[in-house]
């Protein structure tokens, strides 16, 4: 491959353009730099998704700690056969007469989809770009559906995954970064998905945690009386989040330019400075330097810098990530007095985290960062281009409504479909999602249990515990 690239042809000749490898080498019309960043950014992104399960599940009550990290896998699963069948040509489609709303099937199963230039950047072939975005379409239900802890089945989960990444998820993504949406015509700005993937789950979140109710023994006043109960879970999930963060926002650039380096630092930076404003405010009240408020804070900054990475400068990521930090950290309260049992503040961090981020960025967006990818241009208020605010506020406001609207019907209507009722029973739920729906835990205490019982038997001899404790340590400290 030539270290520059050809202009695309069209292999004219070939049945499907940009399909037919015999009638040109398609590889000379793309840069391998720009191939290999993001393809690595794709697989950094998958890598975050179970980082959502560990951050959700640490968080949790212990009895739902597994069931939370399988549900981030069958997100992606479900999505990814979802993504093959309707939702990339729904959501990416080459159709130039398609409308400002949805997109068609021309690409249904991923016919023609293969060496065509992209409707993200001509950087990037087809299916490159399909493989990128469609981690993108599987993380977002996987952040939503935190808010079924404790209380959902996995089968109607599943259900409602496929359901809400066509209806919900593929008309947001399409009119904010394909080419004939609405939202991008418009001139909203979004680099990396502040109101597809941030907004969008958030505000299916809070619907979800409305539809199904509150657990049992909620209090308004003080929600459950429980802790995290992982901690160590919930910093191995930021820093897989972090780190999958750059492949993120970094790969949202399409290709290895300066763009990207430029969205690395500042997602970076807002990281940085999200985590230590959360970690302040609360060391305000307790006194005390939490671990779990630095990681929330962290996460607070990403979700802030997403929509505006590519498009501001560096000092603007530490009011991104300051901001970020401040109105999440108080939004978390708003579930108490409205009396929602949302119970991982998704909504929190990630609806009002990407709205405040989403609106900055018609603030802080610079022209000059945005021009370094010289196809694109756009900045906001500090380069008197006012009107920009007016377009953020209204992609926000149509993607937080049309999630939460259209996430509790299809919640409704699922629930009415025998066999697929969303709630467990209130004696499921007290037994735990784990040992209900998945019969396997994140820690066997079965086993402990089963250990405890033989080695400690009511007439078992002094001698006979020692012995028993040898032969555990002989077999490598397992619990047999």
């Amino acid at each position: 491959m030539s270290l520059y690239a050809l202009t695309y042809n069209g292999t004219e000749g070939a049945a499907d353009p940009g399909y037919s490898s015999g009638v040109e080498d398609l590889n000379v019309f793309y840069e391998s730099g720009h191939l290999a960043w993001v393809m690595a950014s794709s697989a950094l992104v998958l890598l975050m998704i179970p980082g959502v399960g560990f951050f959700y599940s640490g968080l949790a009550r212990r009895k739902s700690a597994l069931s939370l990290i399988m549900l981030s896998l069958i997100s992606v699963a479900v999505v990814q056969f979802q993504w093959f069948f309707w939702g990339y040509s729904l959501t990416f489609t080459h159709n130039e007469n398609a409308g400002p709303f949805l997109g068609d099937l021309s690409n249904f199963g991923l016919m023609k989809t293969l060496a065509q230039p992209s409707v993200g950047s001509s950087n990037v072939p087809d299916i490159l770009f399909c493989l990128y975005q469609g981690m993108f379409a599987a993380i977002t239900p996987a952040l939503a559906i935190g808010a079924a802890v404790d209380r959902m089945r996995i089968l109607p989960c599943m259900v409602f995954i496929f359901v809400w990444a066509t209806v919900v998820y593929d008309p947001i993504a399409y009119w904010t970064w394909n080419p004939n949406g609405w939202s991008l015509q418009m001139g909203g700005l979004d680099y990396a998905g502040g109101t597809p993937v941030h907004i969008s789950s958030g505000s299916a979140a809070l619907a979800m945690s409305l539809m199904l109710g509150k657990r049992t023994g909620y209090a308004k006043s003080a929600g459950l009386p429980y802790r995290p109960h992982n901690v160590t879970f919930v910093v191995l999930g930021t820093v897989l989040l972090w780190v999958g963060w750059f492949g993120f926002n970094g790969g949202s650039a399409l290709g290895a330019n300066i763009r990207a380096v430029m969205s690395l630092i500042t997602t970076h930076l807002a990281a940085s400075m999200g985590g230590l404003t959360w970690m302040l405010l609360d060391y305000r009240l307790e006194r005390k330097w939490s671990v779990v408020g630095f990681c929330s804070g962290a996460i607070s900054g990403l979700v802030a810098i997403t929509p505006g990475a590519g498009y501001v400068t560096p000092w603007a990521a530490f009011v991104f990530g300051i901001v970020g930090g401040v109105v999440c950290n108080f939004a978390t309260k708003l579930k108490f007095l409205f009396s929602i049992d949302e119970a991982l503040d998704i909504f929190a961090v990630h609806a009002v985290g990407g709205i405040a981020g989403n609106l900055m960025t018609g603030i802080f967006a610079a022209g000059y960062i945005t021009s370094l990818d010289p196809s694109l241009s756009g900045s906001g208020w500090i380069e008197r281009n006012f009107v920009q605010f007016g377009y953020q506020l209204a992609d926000c406001c149509a993607g937080f409504a049309w999630s939460f609207v259209l996430t509790c019907l299809i919640l409704f209507l699922i629930n009415l479909i025998p066999g697929l009722r969303l709630r467990v029973s209130p004696e499921e739920e007290e037994m735990g999602i784990d040992d209900v729906q998945l019969g396997e835990f994140a820690y066997d205490y079965v086993e402990l249990q089963r250990h405890t019982s033989n080695t400690h038997t009511p007439d078992a001899t002094p001698g006979a515990t020692v012995s028993s404790k040898n032969s555990q340590h002989e077999n490598g400290g397992q619990m047999v």
